[in-house]
């Protein structure tokens, strides 16, 4: 399993990087078992869960990843990173997606050379599953940011199609487009699970800054489910011209949204503040070093100001490897994994 993605799904590739975007510290990893490791979480997040399901070892990050550990996949994710270049600028240094494809292709180059020219290395990557979860950052650290003058040049639907647009395609210095996608694809990638944006209304960070105790449901209805909507239609247009390749859509935002409206249900007590920081500190968005987190953490839906706690990131990541076709489209990862795809001459 090969992984692209934000803070919801890095696990240590913005240790090294000058970047404000860290949780190599405690209380970051207070329940995982090597403890701080960049997972901004206190255990796993959802791409643990899915790897533990496919039966794969724990992906590595990339900055770690070298020689036969690249056999099971690699993790290029980095925190603050979006869709668009530009996003995460705040936070200095981040990987955005067409850097991370770009350290993708450079393992692949090594894989190909650790295992020699007789191996099948297509054949193999066109098995693997490519994960890839974007678009939460483009609205929270870029949009929706007072020193970014994107609202100035987009509305809400614009830039959802923007970003669309680029998560499809990438503008090169002759003026080409090269779908995004396609990239992949041309790299060898044929799995493909692509996952929406989960709820932004009600996030503590949101909550803590308009000051309310449920959630900002504007935010979601203008921002969150135009995209998701767009990127869905995306994946049918993909599945539909690029016959030798399968995509998923993994519906988060419905999830996630089950679990805060049936919190009850599922064991959680506190859906509207995190268990360090937002919350216990209305003035503070992240764990602090050593701070002292809530000692009930499977009470809580979210860890921290934007992310889940591990109980809610291994319920969603069983319902996107098992689950029906209201929350994955058109399979789930489980039949995505099994699924023998035809090659076809392209």
């Amino acid at each position: 399993m090969f992984v692209f993605g934000d803070s919801l799904i890095d696990n240590g590739n913005n240790n090294g990087l000058a970047s404000l975007a860290k949780a190599n510290y405690y209380p970051y990893g207070i329940d995982f078992a090597a403890g701080p490791t960049g997972r901004f979480s206190n255990g796993y997040t959802i791409v643990d869960g899915i790897a533990d399901l496919l039966g794969l070892p724990l992906i590595p990050a990339h900055s770690e990843a070298s020689g036969d550990g690249l056999l099971y996949g690699v993790n290029y994710a980095s925190a603050a990173a979006g869709i668009l270049d530009i996003t995460g600028r705040n936070f200095i240094e981040r990987i955005p997606f067409n850097q991370q494809i770009t350290n993708f292709q450079s393992s692949l180059d090594q894989i190909t050379a650790n295992l020699g020219a007789a191996a099948d290395v297509a054949g193999a990557i066109a098995d693997c599953i490519f994960y890839v979860g974007m678009g939460s950052n483009d609205y929270l650290n870029n949009y929706l940011m007072p020193n970014y003058n994107t609202r100035n040049i987009y509305n809400s639907d614009q830039f959802s199609t923007l970003l669309v647009q680029q998560y499809t395609l990438q503008l090169t210095v002759t003026n080409s487009y090269i779908f995004l996608t396609i990239r992949l694809y041309n790299l060898g990638a044929r799995k493909f699970v692509l996952m929406g944006v989960g709820s932004l209304g009600c996030i503590p960070s949101i909550l803590a800054q308009n000051m309310l105790n449920q959630c900002a449901a504007e935010v979601d209805q203008d921002l969150v489910l135009p995209f998701n909507r767009k990127v869905k239609k995306m994946v049918n247009g993909l599945n539909g011209n690029l016959p030798a390749a399968k995509f998923t859509y993994i519906d988060s935002y419905k999830m996630i949204m089950d679990i805060i409206n049936n919190h009850e249900n599922y064991g959680f007590k506190v859906i509207n503040s995190g268990c360090c920081g937002i919350g216990r500190n209305r003035g503070q968005i992240t764990c602090l070093p050593l701070e002292t987190p809530c000692p009930n953490r499977d009470e809580y839906v979210f860890w921290d100001a934007f992310h889940p706690t591990e109980k809610v990131n291994v319920i969603l990541a069983t319902r996107a490897f098992n689950g029906s076709g209201d929350v994955v489209y058109p399979i789930n990862i489980e039949q995505l994994a099994d699924l023998k795809l035809v090659q076809t001459s392209d």
